[in-house]
């Protein structure tokens, strides 16, 4: 008997991809984004708004504007910017924890994006969400997770949907190099890689899994090179340039969205933050911080298309300025937003069902969304 997935037939089992359906139009080529003034400006424009909105999330973080913690990916700009910029509409990604960037770069509205950290009712969630666990499903986000790994077999799932539907669309799954060591992690490249899913796994190995150095965590000099284990390629890319991130990431898509399956890719790069606001950085140097820093992925992409001719320096800066106009246009509708409701607080956590309606026994009691029978009863 042949191995299928639960509700799958023998002709749309994993592993035996129908033919994709026709699609949108490509994304543009990664050289486009060092030749083309318009992709290049997009790009960069991208990255401004990355680095631009963390920080302002940073500022409003630290005037008590904003409750709980958050992780900043201030340094790692290029490893979303790059990726997303091969990706189609239809095309899905999951998160992180650390996925502000991953939420940009696919598109998503900054002031719904800083209205949701700020716990306001048009947030992306409502409000309820907040820094780790944003979702766009209208651009194919399928959700940041704070689970290190959490994310992994989401993508695993909404690739077999899409090979089981045929619907010519590739999953991109982010996680940091700490996720590498996660039985999920395994469970879903293993599933993957056996059944051949339009998956691409985009590892951000930004050093440090919380203060564990990747280097202290795994015996092999490159994350990359795990992916012999489980028969699919695997590639590690300079994750502070944006442009050999676009190159080796279209490889990896490409090949997925052919009927290839999945590809690991290792984007090496570094947080210049702390793993969260509460991180002391005690298990680094600021030698080595600093040493990052001269590796600024923004600013070595600025300075390679000023050198290039693509842009001048007139353009650089207008980019810079209508990226800074934007953070502050998304700080205003975030701090002017809705506050929730305290009455619909359990309008998501139960869907509805025959409990909520009208108790007509006894003259009845009806019944709110999150409320028991029990509680019915109670109130008898």
């Amino acid at each position: 008997m042949t191995d299928t997935a639960p509700g799958s037939t023998p002709d749309t089992a994993p592993g035996t991809a129908r033919d994709p359906a026709p699609g949108p139009a490509p994304a543009p080529d990664p050289e486009q984004l060092l030749e083309d003034p318009g992709t290049a400006a997009e790009a960069l424009g991208t990255m401004w708004r990355i680095r631009l909105f963390e920080e302002a999330v940073e500022d409003l973080y630290g005037r008590g504007m904003m409750h709980g913690t958050m992780h900043l990916s201030i340094g790692m700009e290029a490893v979303p910017t790059g990726t997303c910029s091969n990706l189609e509409e239809g095309d899905q990604i999951t998160s992180t924890h650390r996925g502000h960037g991953h939420c940009i770069a696919r598109g998503a509205d900054l002031g719904r994006m800083m209205a949701e950290l700020l716990a306001k009712d048009n947030g992306y969630c409502r409000g309820r969400g907040g820094s780790m666990h944003i979702a766009d499903v209208a651009t194919g986000n399928l959700g940041a997770n704070g689970i290190v790994a959490g994310g992994v077999p989401i993508a695993a799932g909404a690739g077999l949907t899409n090979q089981l539907t045929g619907n010519g669309r590739v999953a991109v799954c982010f996680h940091g190099d700490g996720a590498v060591g996660e039985g999920a992690w395994h469970e879903a490249l293993t599933l993957a890689s056996m059944w051949q899913l339009p998956v691409v796994f985009v590892c951000e190995n930004n050093q440090y899994g919380m203060s564990m150095s990747a280097q202290k965590a795994f015996k092999v000099e490159n994350l990359a090179a795990k992916a012999a284990g489980y028969g699919i390629p695997g590639e590690s890319v300079d994750g502070n340039d944006v442009h050999a991130v676009a190159e080796v990431t279209r490889r990896a898509i490409d090949r997925a969205r052919s009927g290839g399956g999945p590809s690991l890719v290792e984007a090496v790069t570094y947080r210049w933050r702390g793993h969260s606001k509460s991180d002391k950085n005690r298990y680094r140097t600021k030698e080595e911080i600093a040493e990052w820093k001269e590796k600024d992925p923004i600013a070595a992409y600025a300075h390679r298309l000023l050198g290039a001719g693509t842009l001048d320096q007139g353009r650089l800066d207008a980019v810079q300025a209508d990226a800074r106009t934007a953070i502050r246009e998304a700080v205003v509708v975030g701090t002017q937003g809705e506050e929730p409701d305290p009455a619909a607080l359990l309008d998501a956590v139960c869907a509805p069902s025959a409990v909520d309606a009208t108790d007509t026994r006894d003259g009845g009691t009806a019944l709110t969304a999150g409320a028991t029978t029990d509680d019915a009863e109670a109130g008898r």
